[in-house]
Parts: structure tokens; sequence; C-alpha cells
């Protein structure tokens, strides 16, 4: 990457701070911004710009940021507080979420191109984790019931992580596949163990950061940092040690809020560092990956697509909530906002990277053409699907529209490393 890259990457981000707000008062959502200007910078009028990052600094970018987005869902996810709905969360997570992989991987399988049952797994399973960012106005619409919005966050914070090892493994064998008498399908499992210790062990450190701040031993300016810092540690120890980097930074976030208590008020710092990184990711998504999706685009990629935000997607929901009380108006609201973001984009660029282009592209062209629907799809509906039916499902038994003490800022506060403006405009 040049000077040059640098200047038109920073100037970006800080038009987009500067206009965020304005911009998502239309719709205009950080993914679809970033993503439209990759592509403009690249393929369009813009393109004598050039923005060309190297497979190397698409590698470094799509691992921090997956570690700093695990590293924070986990660890915003407070389960005494959230016994109350711990039954949905594990509805949902317990049966919606394998049998989103489950019906994702059949219909991956049947794909012209496709043709390996471990690049239908990595489709799957690339795609059947959700954003809540992506949907920001409905995280931030005090008419949604609290309950409900609570649900779609706390579904969103923890399906990535448990999504991440079946993604790994799926890659491993694809590898495997690829290459003949390659031990890596083995090798992938010991590191997720190994990565499930480290990140245990690291994540831990929570309680010191808990120690330090009622000794007055921390400075308040550098308190942010050191969260920041073990993090990055649970991810790179994790690696040294021939570990899944991914799995301990995961991991890490559930130790250190199991383990810090209060401290874990100190995450915030490591979110509006994953959403600076999550702008560039976007970016990097619309150079490198929204052209060729569309180039290799056939009817039944665009068919897929459709049915992994709908059938694919809702059944699983529909399935697991029966029987909860919920109603259908709240079940089909669920089920509709399970956005395709963030993570679901890194897992393509880590296939692509780990793969190589030949054998990963149909994989990678389908997890990107769906990534692109979802983000138009559902950067546009969210805010006039909130504001219609959000009313109709308060009304339902047992939502109410206010969060319940000790809850009401968790919708907020986890969209701060995605869709910085979304809450702070609401506040």
């Amino acid at each position: 990457m040049t000077v040059t890259d640098l200047a038109i990457i920073a100037g970006l981000v800080f038009v987009w701070g500067m206009l965020s707000a304005r911009l998502e008062h239309f719709d205009m959502t950080a993914p679809i911004v970033f993503t439209a200007a990759g592509v403009l910078l690249t393929h369009g009028p813009l393109a004598p710009l050039g923005i060309t990052p190297s497979a190397e600094l698409v590698k470094v970018l799509a691992e921090a940021t997956l570690a700093l987005v695990l590293f924070s869902d986990a660890s915003r996810v407070g389960l005494r507080q959230l016994r109350a709905d711990m039954g949905l969360c594990l509805r949902l997570l317990g049966i919606g979420l394998p049998l989103s992989i489950g019906l994702g991987t059949l219909a991956a399988f049947m794909l012209p191109g496709v043709g390996s049952i471990w690049l239908a797994l990595l489709v799957g399973a690339a795609l059947a984790p959700t954003d809540a960012a992506l949907g920001a106005a409905v995280m931030v619409n005090r008419a949604v019931p609290a309950r409900i919005r609570r649900l779609i966050n706390v579904e969103s914070g923890l399906n990535d992580g448990i999504a991440t090892p079946i993604v790994l493994v799926a890659i491993a064998g694809a590898s495997t596949a690829e290459h003949a008498g390659d031990t890596g399908l083995g090798k992938a499992v010991a590191e997720l163990a190994l990565g499930l210790l480290i990140g245990a062990v690291v994540g831990g450190g929570g309680r010191l950061t808990k120690v330090g701040r009622d000794r007055g031993w921390v400075a308040e300016g550098f308190a942010g940092a050191a969260v920041l810092g073990l993090a990055l540690c649970c991810y790179a120890t994790s690696v040294a040690l021939d570990g899944n980097g991914f799995i301990a930074a995961f991991t890490g976030g559930l130790a250190f809020t199991a383990a810090g208590g209060p401290a874990a008020k100190l995450v915030p710092f490591v979110e509006d560092t994953g959403a600076l990184l999550s702008l560039l990711v976007w970016l990097v998504f619309g150079v490198v990956a929204v052209v060729p999706a569309l180039e290799a685009l056939t009817w039944q990629t665009a068919l897929y697509a459709v049915l992994s935000l709908t059938v694919i997607r809702m059944l699983p929901v529909a399935l697991a909530l029966t029987g909860a009380g919920l109603g259908r108006p709240a079940v089909l609201f669920v089920g509709w906002f399970g956005p395709r973001g963030l993570a679901s984009v890194v897992f393509g660029l880590l296939a692509l990277e780990d793969l190589g282009e030949p054998a990963a592209q149909p994989a990678v062209t389908v997890i990107g053409f769906t990534v692109l629907l979802s983000v138009l799809a559902h950067g546009l509906t969210a805010d006039p699907l909130a504001k219609r039916y959000g009313p109709r499902l308060a009304a339902l038994p047992g939502t109410t529209t206010a969060a319940p003490a000790g809850l009401a800022e968790i919708p907020e506060r986890r969209l701060i490393r995605r869709a910085p403006a979304a809450d702070r405009r609401k506040e």
C-alpha cells in the first residue's frame, strides 16, 4: 500500500466521521458507504486513484479485525444479567444456528462449482453468523421492545464465535482435500483446543484489571488500552504457541468478563478500535470481492443468496422459537433481522488467502454476493420496519419498550464497533 492509498483511506474515514449521522438518516450505513467506495476506487470513475492492498495486508487486517470483534462480542455478554432471556438465547444458538449451518451447507453443496462438502460447509458456516450493526436502526429504536433488541443483540454477539471453529475446520478440510496427504484437519482440531485453553488463561487477566482499578494502580487514560492489549495478547499468544488465535480471542473475552466483572466496562475502547478496522474491512471487501463476485454471478448463486437471507435463516429461527410465546410477528421480525456482515466477510477473505483463488473462488463468490445483498436489504429496511412494526411488537405479551435496569445500554454500546454514529445520534 502506498502513501497515496493511505491518504485516500484516511480521508474517507474522516469524511464518514463528519457526515455519518446525516448519511444514516438516509439509511446509508457504514458498510454500504465503504463497500461502494472500495468499488468506485478500483472499478469506477475514481479507479485512476487506485487502492491496491497486498495479500499480506488483507490477511493481517482481516485477522486483527476478527480477533477484536470476537473478544468484544464475547466480553459484552453478561450471562448473569441475561438470565431472564437465557432460554430464548439458547434456543437460537443451540437449535437455530446449527440448523442454519446445516441447511446452508446442503443448499451450497448443490451449487455448480462448489462440489466439495468442505466448501459447502464453509459457505454454510460463514453465512450463519449475524451482524446486528447492519440493522442498527432496529437496535437503537426504542419502539422495538427491549427484549427483542436484546435477543438479536446477544445472538449476534455469540454466533460468530460459535461458527468460527466450524469455518476453520471447513477451510482445513478443503485444504486437505486439495492437497492429498495433508494433515491439516487434525492439526486444525488441535489448534482449536489449544486456543480454547490459552484464551481462558490469558483472558483471566480481567481479574488483574479489576484489582488494579480498585486499588488505584491504573491511570484511567490507559485502562482501555490495557484491555486492548489483553485482547491482542489472547490472539497473538495462541498463534505463537501454534493454537488458534480466533478461538483464543473469543474465549478470552468470555473469561475477561467472568473474571473482571465491572472492569468489562472498559471494552468500548476495544470496540472503538474494532470499529475503525471494520471500516477498512468493508473498504477491502469493495476493492477485492464485490466485482469478482458479480462477474462470476449465476442465477443459482443469486437464488442461494436470497434463500440464505430468508428460508435458511428464518425457518430455523421459527423452529427454535416454537413454543417460546413471542408470537408470530416477533419471530418473523427476529428471523428477518439476521444480517450477514463483518464476520462473513472476514471468513471469506481468510478462505481466499488460505485456499488460493481457484479453489476458494466458488465459495467466496457465494459469500460475497450474499453479504452484498444483505448489506443493501437489511441496511435499507431496518429503519422503516422498526418504525412500522416496533409498536406492534411492543403490544405482545412479555415485551416492553424499556430495557430492565442494567441492560438498557447493551444494544447501543455494542454497535460502536461497527456503526459508530448510530447510537450516538439517538442518545
